[in-house]
C-alpha cells in the first residue's frame, strides 16, 4: 500500500491499532476534490445513513499507510485515496488504524466500511469481500546490509528464516515455499509472522530473521529509510493488483469504482501517487474483483 528514518518505519508504519510514532515527511494534505452528484446517488442508503464511512488501514506499511507526526493520524497513499473517494461519493471518511489480519474479518462483521491497506486482490479473498483495483505491486526480499543472507527467488528460501506480516500474501508465499522445500527433501523455511510490518522489519534488523518480505514499494521504502542498515536482494516477483476491500455484495463496489475513475480523469489519482513517490504502480483500468490468481 508511508515516510521517515528506519526507527520510525520500524516503530510505526501496515498497522498496530495502539502504536503511535513520529514520522517526518511530506504534507499530509489530501488533494482537493468534490462531490459528484451522479456518483453520490449510487451509494446505498444503508451506507449513507451511517454518517461516517469508516476505513481501516494497517498503518505500519509506509509509504502506503503509516502514522503521522501527531502520533495518531493515519496518512499515506491509501488514506489520501480513501478520503478523495469519500469526497466524490459525498461521504465523510474516518481512517482508523488496525492490524492487517483483523481488517477483512472487521468488514465481514460490519465494523468497517472499507479496507484501504495495500490488499492484494486475490481470488481467495474475493470469497468474503469485494475489491476495486487501484494499484499494481509485486513482492521484494530484503536483508541486513552487513552480514545479510542472499536470496534471488522464493526457491532460495529453503533453510532460511523469513519474517513476514501476519495475514499477508507474503506469509502465504513463504508457507507455500516451505512446503515445497520439505517435499523435495530440502531444509525447511522457518516462517516468522508478525502482527505488523514494524515487527517484520525489526526481526531482520536484529538478526532474528535472515530475510524480510514485503510489497515492493514498502520494502524499497524501508530500505531507503534505514540509513544503510537494510538492502534489497533478489528479484521482485508476483506483480498483482491492489484492491480496496468492501463488504461482499453491499452495493458499494460500483460507486467506489465510479469515484476512482473520476479521480483518475481529473488528475487527483496521479497527484496522490506522486505525493508519495508511487507513480510506477499506477493503473489506468480499475475494475471490480480483478484478481489474477
Amino acid at each position: 500500500m508511508a515516510a521517515c528514518a528506519l526507527a520510525a518505519v520500524l516503530i510505526a508504519g501496515c498497522g498496530s491499532s495502539s502504536t503511535s510514532t513520529s514520522t517526518t515527511a511530506k504534507s499530509t494534505t489530501t488533494p482537493a476534490t468534490s462531490e459528484i452528484a451522479s456518483i453520490a446517488a449510487e451509494v446505498p442508503a444503508s451506507v449513507r445513513s451511517k454518517g461516517t464511512y469508516t476505513v481501516a488501514a494497517d498503518a505500519t506499511y509506509a509509504p502506503d499507510e503509516f502514522i503521522a507526526g501527531d502520533g495518531h493520524t493515519v496518512v499515506g497513499m491509501d488514506a489520501d485515496l480513501a478520503k478523495a473517494l469519500g469526497a466524490v461519493m459525498g461521504l465523510k471518511v474516518n481512517v482508523v488504524n488496525q492490524t492487517f489480519d483483523t481488517i477483512i474479518p472487521g468488514l465481514q462483521a460490519g465494523k468497517y466500511d472499507m479496507g484501504a491497506s495495500s490488499f492484494t486482490d486475490t481470488k481467495a479473498r474475493q470469497k468474503v469481500v469485494d475489491f476495486v483495483t487501484y494499484f499494481s505491486a509485486g513482492t521484494s526480499f530484503y536483508t541486513k546490509s552487513h552480514g545479510g543472507t542472499p536470496v534471488n527467488t522464493l526457491a532460495d528460501l529453503c533453510g532460511k528464516t523469513v519474517a513476514v506480516e501476519k495475514g499477508t500474501t507474503e506469509q502465504t508465499d513463504a508457507a507455500t515455499q516451505a512446503a515445497k522445500c520439505k517435499a523435495t527433501g530440502k531444509a525447511a523455511v522457518t516462517v516468522l509472522p508478525f502482527p505488523d510490518q514494524n515487527g517484520t522489519n525489526l526481526a531482520v534488523q536484529s538478526g532474528r530473521a535472515q530475510i524480510g518480505m514485503a510489497d515492493s514499494p514498502v520494502a524499497a521504502y524501508a530500505v531507503k529509510q534505514s540509513n544503510g542498515l537494510l538492502k534489497l536482494i533478489g528479484q521482485p516477483y508476483g506483480t498483482a493488483p491492489y484492491g480496496l476491500a468492501l463488504p461482499k455484495g453491499n452495493g458499494m463496489a460500483k460507486p467506489v469504482l465510479a469515484a476512482l475513475k473520476a479521480l483518475m480523469a481529473n488528475g487527483t489519482y496521479t497527484k496522490i501517487l506522486a505525493k508519495w513517490g508511487l507513480q510506477p504502480g499506477a493503473i489506468s483500468n480499475p475494475t471490480i474483483n480483478g484478481a489474477t490468481s
